[in-house]
């Protein structure tokens, strides 16, 4: 590194460095030009989007009346070829359309709204999606392992109410994070929807709960049966599933077959059917340990010395729990049943 060491030396490196300056502020300028010009762009073609999708409702509207009053009929062989080929286009053009917003900024849902603000949370380049999104698989990973790791330590080496409420604390941080990283996902195009998002909003209300219950019987009642349960759903299950979840979407996106920014998830989807069935057991046996949680807070709130409000609040919560995973699990599998009877028809 060069370092001045007369007058004339340092005189001749500070006019090297007032180039250099110049030579920023030019650079700076332009790229503040140029976001101007994205900027504008982004607005030109969210506009034309919603104008595209508010014309092909009203084509599609004005396709459907055509069809009442039997118009289609007295078509060429030509022109209905072509009427279905427009009607196979304005099926398609949703999901172009979600890709193209993908990288376009949009308003915030009320949930990040009421969490970050207004604040842009659209991810510009295909990079930074995939960064973010790989980031997201890692921290569900490594907070897997270290709520095993936990809920090991409490179940059977340390019963202390303090351990346990930073146990809650912990899984109430962990389901809160996921829930924020998964809007900021569902914005940057992910396909994650429906119930696998809304059942972490009711684990991050039961460990709150679970975290405000107080020491007593009815909490060392539970307790044991509660921490099992977290050994096996959040630390086996979830294990096991993100293994083989991240596995197949990698071969299924090798081959085309599903979008880059799908993400595992804690219960089955339709994309599962063809090498993760084995996982159905396991799911189920999850679910129904949920319902006999349920159950037996819901017996222990018929006992005298029953006062907690947390016990009929977490028993409300399994029970939530269960039937949300458990029928729309079923729905996945009885979906893929019939489609797989349907396809020897088809032939």
């Amino acid at each position: 590194m060069f370092n001045p060491t007369s007058f004339n030396e340092c005189l001749q490196e500070w006019a090297d460095l007032e180039k250099d300056y110049q030579q920023v502020q030019e650079t700076h300028r332009l790229y503040k030009q140029k976001l101007e010009e994205v900027t504008k762009l982004q607005n030109n073609c969210s506009n034309a989007i919603a104008r595209q999708r508010k014309k092909l409702r009203e084509l599609a509207t004005s396709l459907e009346e055509c069809k009442e009053k039997h118009e289609i009929e007295k078509l060429s062989p030509e022109e209905t070829n072509a009427l279905e080929e427009i009607q196979d286009s304005i099926k398609d053009r949703p999901n172009v359309f979600f890709e193209m917003e993908s990288f376009l900024p949009k308003k915030n849902g009320l949930y990040l709204t009421l969490v970050l603000g207004n604040v842009n949370v659209t991810l510009l380049n295909k990079q930074s999606k995939f960064a973010y999104k790989d980031e997201y698989e890692k921290f569900k990973l490594v907070l897997t392992v270290i709520l095993f790791l936990f809920s090991f330590t409490c179940r059977f080496l340390f019963s202390n109410r303090a351990l346990d409420a930073l146990f809650n604390f912990l899984l109430v941080w962990y389901y809160c994070t996921l829930t924020i990283r998964e809007s900021i996902l569902i914005s940057n195009g992910s396909r994650i929807k429906g119930w696998w998002v809304f059942h972490h909003y009711v684990s991050t209300f039961l460990s709150g709960v679970m975290l405000t219950w107080p020491e007593g019987a009815l909490y060392q009642m539970f307790r044991n049966q509660f921490l099992t349960y977290c050994l096996y759903q959040i630390g086996f299950v979830q294990f096991l599933q993100y293994y083989y979840q991240s596995g197949c979407l990698y071969r299924l996106r090798a081959l085309g077959e599903r979008h880059n920014m799908d993400l595992t998830v804690e219960g089955f989807q339709s994309w599962m059917w063809r090498g993760l069935t084995f996982l159905l057991p396991f799911l189920f046996f999850g679910h129904f340990w949920q319902l006999y949680n349920g159950v037996t807070l819901f017996r222990m709130t018929q006992l005298p010395e029953c006062k907690e409000w947390q016990v009929v609040m977490c028993g409300c919560s399994y029970l939530v729990l269960f039937m949300g995973n458990f029928f729309t699990t079923l729905r996945v599998v009885y979906q893929k049943y019939m489609d797989n009877q349907d396809k020897p028809k088809s032939l």
